[in-house]
């Protein structure tokens, strides 16, 4: 079945630096759009991020474009987000997605925490 682990998260000092990954299996990962969406305390989702199965095509939200950066290796069934210049807004659980068969898959998250 479809299984999307994110890791990486963490705490971190505002001005810092962490790369989330995503290991997908059960699915032709490296035919599907892939995406990475948060939610912080108390809020709704947001979504962050969008990367193309061939890893051609990104888009970004406002908030993160410029410092984070969505990626993938296809040969390892794995996305991956770099953040750098994380700010306090930035603290929230991040989630790895994909629609596969016209049903959303959704990760556990992973706790990314930015305070000094």
């Amino acid at each position: 079945q479809v299984q999307l682990v994110e890791s990486g998260g963490g705490l971190v000092q505002p001005g810092g630096s962490l790369t989330l990954s995503c290991a997908a299996s059960g699915f032709a990962f490296s035919t599907y759009f892939m995406h990475w969406v948060r939610q912080a305390p108390g809020k709704g989702l947001e979504w962050v991020a969008d990367m193309n199965g061939g890893g051609s095509i990104t888009y970004y939200a406002d908030s993160v474009k410029g410092r984070f950066t969505i990626s993938r290796d296809n040969a390892k069934n794995t996305l991956y987000l770099q953040m750098n210049s994380l700010k306090p807004d930035d603290t929230a659980v991040y989630f790895c997605t994909t629609n596969w068969r016209l049903l959303p898959y959704w990760g556990q998250g992973t706790q990314v925490t930015v305070s000094s």
